[in-house]
């Protein structure tokens, strides 16, 4: 189970709601992925418009009231829980203004905080982040920060009380998957809050890695919507996600220079 501010997930992925090529395809991708969190980006849809068909329409047909594990008395669909992000946020002060605001409409309750530094890489500005992130918990918000993979960042962030730490894998969009293993590492080494990989995933494989990481929980978002085939890519990020966990509570063998035989030697026929 995934703990985010108190509340528990089942689904260790969570979905982003941008770039689909329809609202339909967005909600049967998410709904394949098997995710309970979806995640909106404030500044790039109109929050005000729930008309039929609309994003936000959707959105609000199926957020989370009341149990997580709740289904649509129409549909039988599970229900999910909205994050709201701030992408497209170059300060501080416009991230927190937009979740105000955000929550002033009465959708922000877990929230991502992501400051960008760059346009070009979209890499996070540090002390942008660490500056609204205060802020941000002060007022009461349960805060997952999108952050450089840097542990120092991490923990800077984790003492601040974020609820989560979100390192990304590679730039937004990219889908390059995991460039820096070894940081991803240290950070879940040390982390006393859970660990989200953001940004960057190409594929299930990568998914995998992160959870094989021992992370615990993936975001994933132009992966599957720019998949030639996006349902079923979120079919796969889903089972991507179980396998990596097992396999990370199994415990991978060692690893080995030298080849190690497969068959014990004692008793060969000579």
């Amino acid at each position: 189970m995934l703990l985010l501010g108190g509340r528990t997930f089942s689904s260790r992925l969570i979905v982003g709601t941008g770039k689909y090529k329809s609202v339909e395809q967005t909600e049967e991708a998410v709904d394949a992925s098997g995710a309970e969190i979806v995640t909106v980006a404030l500044r790039r849809v109109d929050l005000a418009d729930k008309s039929t068909g609309s994003l936000m329409a959707m959105l609000m047909r199926r957020a989370h009231v009341g149990d997580a594990r709740k289904s649509d008395s129409d549909s039988g669909r599970r229900r999910w829980t909205v994050l709201p992000n701030t992408a497209g946020c170059f300060t501080a002060d416009e991230a927190v203004r937009t979740l105000r605001l955000a929550r002033e409409l009465g959708v922000a309750e877990l929230v991502k905080l992501e400051v960008i530094g760059d346009p070009k890489t979209l890499y996070p500005d540090n002390e942008q982040t660490l500056s609204a992130a205060k802020i941000l918990v002060k007022e009461g918000f349960t805060v997952l920060p999108y952050c450089i993979d840097d542990p120092i960042v991490c923990r800077k962030l984790e003492d601040i009380g974020c609820a989560a730490v979100m390192p990304l894998a590679a730039p937004i969009g990219s889908g390059l998957g995991i460039r820096n293993s070894h940081n991803i590492s240290i950070i879940v080494e040390h982390a006393k809050v859970p660990v989200i990989v953001d940004a960057g995933v190409g594929t299930a494989s990568d998914v995998a890695v992160a959870m094989e990481l021992g992370c615990d929980g993936v975001l994933v978002n132009t992966a599957i919507a720019h998949a030639s085939h996006p349902v079923l890519m979120a079919h796969a990020m889903r089972e991507g996600v179980s396998a990596g966990r097992k396999a990370y509570l199994a415990g991978r063998m060692p690893r080995s220079r030298y080849a190690n035989a497969s068959s014990p030697t004692a008793g060969l026929i000579e």
